[in-house]
């Protein structure tokens, strides 16, 4: 009996990372997306910033998935939605943090299927991609309320910016969030 528990525990947490993988790849096709036409409309700030938050989900996605075939499962290579596209530069960051917003309830309840099924390895993964989110939730919200308050005034300070990243292998966390990454991130 308490193999098949174990069986069934290592089950349900699989099932929660692969739902997590599955929104990751969702928000890294959203993310990106929206970096390419942000590039377009000439704001490379804002396109260079989202550029990177999708290399961090890119990174959970992979965390998600080295999890997930440890435990003996198959990632999944399915986004849990498609990428809304077509976005003005206003309903971007509005948009992306409701994203995240819904990304960490949903991952706090992950958390909790991973601790009430014994897997404390897979609850600290959690754990850390929650703070990760959050940070780029804090971001989306912050731009979200300078375009509302400012307008085109802050609009136009970021016009015509690069949107080069000089890409060293760091997503935004780790360039502007105050993060560093975890060893193997």
């Amino acid at each position: 009996m308490a193999v098949n528990n174990r069986k069934q525990n290592k089950a349900n947490v699989i099932e929660v990372l692969n739902k997590a993988r599955s929104m990751e790849l969702h928000a890294i096709h959203q993310y990106m997306n929206q970096h390419y036409n942000l590039d377009n409309m000439d704001y490379g700030d804002f396109a260079m910033k989202l550029k990177l938050v999708g290399l961090d989900e890119m990174r959970h996605a992979e965390k998600f998935a080295d999890r997930i075939e440890e435990l003996g499962g198959q990632p999944t290579v399915d986004p849990a939605a498609k990428a809304v596209k077509g976005h003005k530069v206003e309903e971007v960051f509005p948009f992306d943090a409701d994203l995240e917003d819904n990304t960490i309830a949903t991952y706090n309840q992950f958390l909790l299927v991973c601790r009430e099924n014994g897997d404390s390895i897979s609850a600290k993964l959690f754990e850390l991609i929650i703070d990760e989110e959050q940070i780029h939730h804090n971001y989306f919200d912050n731009v979200a309320q300078h375009i509302k308050d400012l307008d085109g005034t802050y609009l136009a300070t970021i016009a015509g910016t690069p949107s080069s990243t000089g890409l060293a292998g760091q997503g935004f966390v780790a360039r502007f969030g105050g993060g560093t990454p975890q060893a193997g991130a």
